[in-house]
């Protein structure tokens, strides 16, 4: 039987240390999608087709297009997406308490509504301070993004 994961999140734009997580997840199971999900609670600067983009290119670009899967999903809760596609687990990316304080809740919730367990992944230390949204204010400010996104990401923000 494959073990299957799901790393959700909004990506907007994924991060070096997103991509840390996912190539520590890849180790772990047989097959990891990565899916852009739709948060209605923030302000995207990408829209989700372009994250799905850059999401495959990064892959690429690191090697783990072998066993990683890029989707969207933006209709009903993400347990059906899992159910879907067979996956038993959700990977979340931790950088601090508060992400921790944040997650808790939902992973609960997610195994009482689906038996859904949700593993906590912290990424490598040098990535644990940086935040999509960081990046995004940098990025708009015009500053070098390069040290916290992948190459491609990079390349897009400053073409945007």
């Amino acid at each position: 039987m494959r073990r299957i994961a799901v790393v959700p999140g909004s990506f907007d734009p994924i991060t070096l240390g997103h991509m840390d997580v996912i190539a520590r997840a890849t180790k772990l199971f047989d097959e990891v999608h990565v899916v852009v999900v739709h948060n209605p609670d923030k302000h995207a600067l990408l829209p989700i087709a372009q994250r799905v983009t850059l999401i495959e290119e990064a892959i690429e670009e690191a090697g783990l297009s072998e066993n990683v899967v890029v989707a969207s999903w933006s209709m009903g809760l993400l347990v059906d997406y899992c159910s879907d596609v067979g996956a038993t687990v959700l990977i979340k990316g931790i950088r601090t308490q508060l992400d921790i304080s944040y997650e808790t809740p939902m992973a609960m919730v997610n195994r009482n509504l689906a038996g859904m367990e949700t593993i906590f992944l912290m990424p490598e230390p040098g990535h644990s301070y940086v935040s999509s949204s960081l990046v995004r204010q940098v990025a708009s400010l015009g500053g070098d993004v390069r040290p916290y996104v992948p190459h491609v990401v990079a390349q897009y923000l400053q073409g945007a």
